[in-house]
This record gives C-alpha cells, structure tokens and sequence, in this order.
C-alpha cells in the first residue's frame, strides 16, 4: 500500500483507535493489543502519534487521499469511551467512521476477528465506548490475546500479563494485520478487510 506522508491540513475523514492502558508499567501486555496496532500502522506510514489531544496520543496520516487520526486512548480501558467520544464530537464523524482495534480474550493468541458493528463482547473498553457515543455501530478489529490458562484465573491479572517469547511472532503478525485491516475499512473496502484478515 502507498503512503503519502503528508500532514492532513483539512478535517480527518476517519479515526482508527487502539486500546490499551498507558504507561510503561502496561507496555506489551494483552491489554494493549489495540496499542501495537497503532504503533504497526504509524511505523508502516512513516508517522509519529504523540500529539496529545482528546485524552489521547494522536498521529495523522494520509492513504490515497484519505486523511486518518490514529487515536490511543491515555484515559485507561475502561474509560476509552471518553476519548472516542471526544474525537468523534471535534471531527462531527458518525460511529461508522471510527475503527476501534482492541483485544479479545476469547479468540487464540494471534487471531484477528474483523466485525462492522456489535456489542462490545465483554471487552469493557469497547463497552465504555458504545455507552459514552451512544452506539453500536463502530467497526471493530479484534486481536486475540488467548483465553486464561484456568477458569478461576483472574481475569484482569490474565489480560495485564505479558505475552510469552513463543507468543510474540504471533501477535507481532496480528498488530500488522489488524492495521493493515483498519487501512481497507478506512478505504470502504470492509469486506474485503474481513476475507484477507479475518480468520
């Protein structure tokens, strides 16, 4: 795919959003899934997404023409609804504008699940979002962090933990993925986006 790596001037015609939790406490964990897609599409478009605005760390880029805002929530999982509220409400783009990349902890290590709309599954980030915008209707890409290794494992200690050295290729190929995915949303071509990536 061809970058042009110039800064956006006009409105952004579309938000691509990773969740996770900030800090370096929290870096490469599952949780933070959403991040590493962001960080694997600013790498792969030649820009930085450290602008603070929106309760987030943001980075524009442009894709044949489209101008993007990469968003990574600063507000902690549970509250990324107030950043995408936010983003969403400056820029006056509906829901379906917005992709949100984030984990799943019910898909195996390194699975991308590509869906257009939805509950948010138990993922809370994704719940705050739907409740603070109102909405169900954001695309979303979801990157398999693995189930708990026991059914009494703590849920929030499972998704805070890191991945292991025989998970890392996978869930490196997954970020790419998932932004390689979030690009042919953001350019109408969902389905697409759901045949190549989705599995």
């Amino acid at each position: 795919m061809f970058f042009k790596k110039t800064k956006p001037a006009g409105p952004i015609d579309y938000i691509i959003v990773g969740l996770g939790n900030p800090g370096k406490k929290y870096e490469g964990t599952r949780h933070n899934a959403g991040f590493a897609a962001i960080e694997a599409l600013a790498e792969s478009g030649g820009v930085r997404v450290n602008r603070v605005k929106f309760k987030s760390l943001c980075g524009e880029m442009t894709v044949d023409g489209k101008k993007l805002l990469l968003l990574m929530p600063q507000t902690f999982m549970n509250n990324s609804g107030e950043a995408v509220r936010e983003a969403l409400s400056f820029y006056k783009l509906p829901p379906e504008n917005c992709v949100v990349i984030c984990d799943d902890v019910t898909l195996d290590v390194g699975t991308v699940r590509i869906r257009r709309k939805g509950s948010d599954g138990g993922q809370r980030g994704m719940r705050s979002i739907i409740t603070l915008c109102g909405s169900e209707q954001f695309p979303r890409i979801k990157i398999g962090v693995g189930q708990k290794p026991h059914p009494e494992y703590d849920l929030a200690a499972w998704v805070l933990s890191r991945f292991t050295k025989e998970e890392a290729p996978a869930i490196i190929k997954a970020a790419k993925d998932a932004a390689d995915a979030a690009l042919l949303i953001a350019d109408g071509q969902i389905d697409k986006a759901m045949n190549d990536f989705s599995r």
